[in-house]
């Protein structure tokens, strides 16, 4: 071996002891137990566990084994703790990780969700913050005619049909339909935005371009410059298909675009049932209104596509996260023909009540679709508002990490000082959803959990419960969501400490009213029971519907006389 040889193997191998006696020694970091022996010097096992999809079980375990504070990577760490973890990330002064710009840029714009720096947010924000105030949407006659339109006009007589002839139904596919065509009312109006319920093919085509590309997400979110590089070499690791389904989502979600700005320019409306195209016309007028100086963020993008960036990742969010939750929380009132009456007695009790088909009166005289509850009266019902929080605890539809990046100076973090800037630090709800201490028999879908809990136990459920986010990145719709007894508890945590887990997370549909709307049309008039509930294992990913992306259920009408 010559000398120029040896000397450089020599080197190679001072270089590798001194990068393990800093890394195992020296380093900030060093202090934090890893969740994997490799994870301190080499970022590859958390990568391959995400490749895997099981990100959200490897996490949870390796808080159980070892603490708050887990080391997944050399730069990398997750928190699982709500003092002096969740509250000092997302309290303010950790921006949001590149990953969101992969996720959720449409157009190659940025959009609320995926901008990184809080001023350009909070410009953002302000411009659309006013239509999804609880204020605003519990007087809005935009949205009681959108819920009355959805409810009497598309979902119930589909719903009555499949009860009379004994069909069984994939209700995961007509969950993700109403869901999508409520956001899409509310962005674009009723005229213009989405039929899914009725027009099933379309539905299907698009639930198919949509979910067709869940398994390729990993390569640009994580490894976006490697993804880029070997596809200048020829080298596809996400197909063709992928791009194309892209491509034609974005057209779709700009040709709504187009279509509203073509009707407002010349005033028409589509339909007897069109209702203004609520969000789409306060952001357009917002960003007309808007200098640079104001909102700089506004100048580098074209309008239509700032827009349609922005319109896209509210009906994606939207209609994905409601269906999820729809679904699970169906499944299990579908095990449990006891609790299904007792909601009914329960939903009896509101005035009006959501009943289908309407009075001999209304068909007959052909008069305008019937009255529905206030949202007030809705979600001052205990039961039903339990069970929406007990799914949205055990089944969260985001149950995965919200990447931020420490700041530019060092930081403590559940007791370990000294972290320094630029690391990756997430929590994620799966693993605060699954606190023992705090949720007894965790795993168990136990909505008696929020009827019987005293006070301090309520409060201490809310300080853990992540299924929306909150401050200034909260989901914007979750004022309308929480009302009533929880909210007072909700509200004071989560603008105290948690800023920015997931605002895009449902828009408008995060106001969990409009599914309360949905679940109490269905379960005063009718009753589910399964057909097929297999696959129905919630999957381990950041957005996690069932397994088998389906659930089979029988719809049966409630009896005369029964409560």
């Amino acid at each position: 071996m010559s000398p120029l040889l040896s000397l450089s193997l020599a080197l190679l191998l001072l270089l590798l002891l001194l990068l393990l006696i800093y890394t195992y020694l020296l380093s900030p970091l060093s202090a934090i137990p890893a969740a994997h022996p490799t994870a301190p010097f080499s970022p590859l096992w958390i990568l391959l566990v995400r490749r895997a999809r099981t990100e959200n079980r490897t996490l949870r375990a390796a808080h159980a084994r070892l603490g708050p504070l887990v080391r997944l990577g050399p730069r990398e760490l997750s928190v699982s703790c709500v003092a002096g973890g969740v509250r000092a990330v997302y309290g303010g002064g950790f921006v949001k990780h590149g990953w969101y710009a992969y996720l959720a840029d449409n157009y190659g714009v940025p959009c609320m969700f995926s901008m990184a720096e809080g001023k350009p947010h909070a410009a953002r924000k302000r411009m659309i913050a006013h239509v999804y105030a609880k204020s605003y949407l519990q007087a809005s006659p935009e949205m009681e005619r959108i819920e009355r339109v959805l409810l009497f006009e598309r979902l119930l007589p589909l719903v009555e049909g499949w009860a009379r002839e004994g069909r069984a139904v994939d209700v995961h596919e007509v969950n993700f339909a109403a869901a999508m065509d409520f956001i899409t009312a509310y962005l674009f109006g009723l005229g213009k935005g989405s039929d899914f319920i009725r027009d099933a093919p379309v539905r299907r085509h698009f639930l198919e371009l949509y979910h067709s590309r869940k398994s390729y997400t990993f390569w640009t979110q994580e490894l976006p410059r490697l993804t880029a590089f070997l596809h200048k070499l020829g080298i596809r690791v996400v197909p063709r298909f992928v791009e194309a389904a892209n491509k034609e989502i974005e057209a779709w979600c700009l040709g709504m675009c187009r279509g509203v700005e073509a009707s407002l320019e010349t005033g028409a409306r589509t339909t007897d049932f069109d209702t203004p195209p609520v969000v789409y016309s306060q952001l357009a007028e917002s960003l007309e209104n808007s200098s640079t100086k104001s909102a700089p963020e506004i100048t580098t993008h074209p309008r239509d596509l700032t827009i349609a960036s922005e319109m896209l990742d509210h009906l994606a969010a939207g209609h994905e996260t409601s269906g999820i939750t729809l679904t699970f929380l169906m499944h299990e009132l579908s095990q449990r023909p006891e609790l299904q009456a007792t909601l009914r007695e329960e939903l009896l009790t509101l005035s009006p009540a959501i009943s289908y088909p309407t009075s001999k009166e209304n068909q007959e005289q052909k008069l305008d679709l019937p009255e529905l509850p206030s949202p007030r009266a809705l979600d001052a019902l205990p039961l039903l508002h339990a069970l929406l929080l007990e799914t949205l605890r055990l089944h969260a539809a985001i149950p995965g990490p919200q990447p931020r990046v420490t700041p530019s100076i060092p930081t403590t973090l559940a007791g370990y000082s000294d972290i320094p800037p630029n690391t990756r630090v997430s929590a994620l709800t799966y693993t605060l959803h699954q606190n023992a201490a705090v949720f007894p028999d965790p795993l168990a879908w136990k909505p008696e959990r929020w009827l019987e809990a005293g006070k301090e136990e309520k409060e201490e459920m809310m300080r853990w419960f992540w299924a929306f986010g909150s401050g200034g990145r909260m989901c914007i719709g979750s004022n309308f969501a929480m009302q009533g007894e929880f909210a007072i508890s909700f509200q004071k945590c989560v603008w105290l400490w948690l800023r920015g887990a997931m605002e895009s997370l449902l828009m408008a549909l995060c106001n969990r009213v409009e599914m309360k709307f949905l679940l109490a049309a269905i379960y005063t008039n009718y009753t589910t029971s399964i057909v097929d509930d297999e696959g129905i294992e919630q999957e381990d990913a950041y957005t996690a519907g069932p397994v088998g992306n389906k659930l089979v259920l029988k719809f049966a009408r409630v009896k005369e006389g029964t409560s």
